[in-house]
């Protein structure tokens, strides 16, 4: 496309691109935007250096290649606050500059936003399952290894508090927790488990009586006395990663007691999503560890987000195709709430036309300005950015914090 757009001249004309989602995945009733920070800053590191323009001469002219060579982003980006939420049609990202730089930025958009808001929508779901108690990300194990620090933050910012993903700690920021895993009980204690206790004692030694112990490797009655044992009544937490996890926590909690350690703490993991933690809202588990099922595909589905040519020189331009429909022009949007701040819709508008007047409804423009001249504003704060996804949650009509299939918790509307 730049090639043939370079040569025929429509490489300069002035477009706009639109980020939006036709559809929310099956069972969802919202979505999170998540990924704005980290795309500002690929931004900021998107060149062609030698290597790469290397690779582009093999299917590119010399004049693209030189093209390329001193691409910089020049135009203006908009669009919704990281940590906001979205629905079908909402415009959440807004390119505009020429065709040629708009369009090199496609697959950067879509890999970030699509990817981070997946995981973000998932952990939203699985934080407000979880009520209150603490999640801790846990899936870097079940994902790419260059991704697994971007799930752990589009975690945190949906309200998770804590990973096991030490970079994803290093490079946002995001509060670091995990625990033992099987293989550090099996290798002191052997395949029949009668040195476990050898375990518990060297990592309470080390760690001190406030570290979690790993309990069900063997005999899980046995495994909470031998931590009990070794730690005192002061331990901090012991863990369930198998089993019956409502049965097995309502036992654990009752032997606690009995040994004298009411304030030791139960975790549980293996394989939870939001319907598992929800089921076991009325069980005493104190902390949710997610891993598979808050980072793949069956637990985090594609957010479907795609990056459509909305506007060519001012004149809106737009796809036909069934099933596959885009809405001309750029648009902004503004979110319509009660008195009591309950969302009750969201109005989608052309940018050249004047701002809707929203009644006696409390209203708010979601779209923000990102990117001028291509130089990057205000980065979002991750800690701000948690707390608009915290915020837009309680806001929501109670129908829309459902696990079970149904309409988008709140009504979009487009204005011609």
């Amino acid at each position: 496309m730049l090639a043939a757009a370079l040569a025929d001249g429509s490489a300069a004309r002035r477009c706009t691109f639109e980020v939006f989602a036709r559809r929310l995945p099956h069972g969802r009733r919202y979505g999170v935007v998540a990924g704005t920070g980290r795309l500002l800053e690929a931004l900021d590191l998107f060149r062609f250096g030698a290597a790469e323009l290397e690779v582009a001469a093999r299917f590119l002219d010399e004049r693209t290649v030189a093209w390329l060579r001193g691409f910089r982003f020049s135009g203006d980006i908009d669009g919704y606050a990281e940590g906001e939420l979205y629905f079908p049609g909402s415009p959440i990202l807004s390119v505009t500059g020429s065709f040629a730089e708009c369009v090199v930025l496609e697959t950067l958009v879509l890999s970030v936003l699509n990817y981070d808001s997946a995981i973000a929508a998932a952990a939203a779901r699985m934080v407000s399952a979880a009520a209150g108690r603490r999640t801790i990300e846990m899936g870097s194990r079940r994902t790419h290894e260059q991704a697994a620090p971007a799930g752990a933050r589009a975690a945190y910012l949906a309200g998770f508090d804590a990973t096991s993903n030490l970079e994803a700690v290093r490079r946002y920021g995001v509060p670091g927790a995990g625990t033992s895993a099987h293989a550090f009980t099996l290798v002191h204690s052997g395949p029949d488990g009668e040195h476990e206790v050898e375990a518990f004692r060297s990592q309470v030694a080390t760690l001190g009586t406030g570290t979690t112990l790993l309990v069900d490797t063997f005999d899980i009655t046995r495994g909470v006395a031998l931590a009990v044992e070794v730690a005192g009544p002061h331990l901090g937490a012991v863990r369930i990663d198998s089993g019956d996890l409502g049965v097995l926590a309502r036992q654990v909690r009752r032997q606690l007691d009995e040994l004298g350690a009411p304030n030791t703490r139960i975790v549980v993991s293996g394989d939870l999503d939001e319907y598992a933690i929800a089921a076991l809202r009325a069980e005493p588990v104190d902390a949710y560890g997610v891993g598979t099922q808050l980072v793949t595909g069956s637990g985090a589905p594609t957010a479907g987000m795609v990056y459509k040519l909305v506007e060519v020189d001012g004149v809106p331009v737009a796809k036909r195709s069934s099933h596959k429909e885009s809405r001309g022009g750029a648009k902004r949007a503004l979110r319509l709430a009660r008195r009591t701040g309950t969302i009750v819709e969201e109005i989608v508008y052309p940018a050249i036309a004047p701002r809707p007047d929203p009644g006696e409804l409390e209203s708010r423009d979601l779209m923000v300005p990102l990117v001028r001249g291509g130089a990057v504003l205000d980065r979002p704060e991750l800690a701000e950015s948690r707390d608009l996804v915290a915020r837009g949650l309680v806001s929501l009509p109670w129908e829309g914090l459902k696990l079970s299939d149904g309409d988008p918790a709140v009504p979009t509307t487009f204005v011609a």
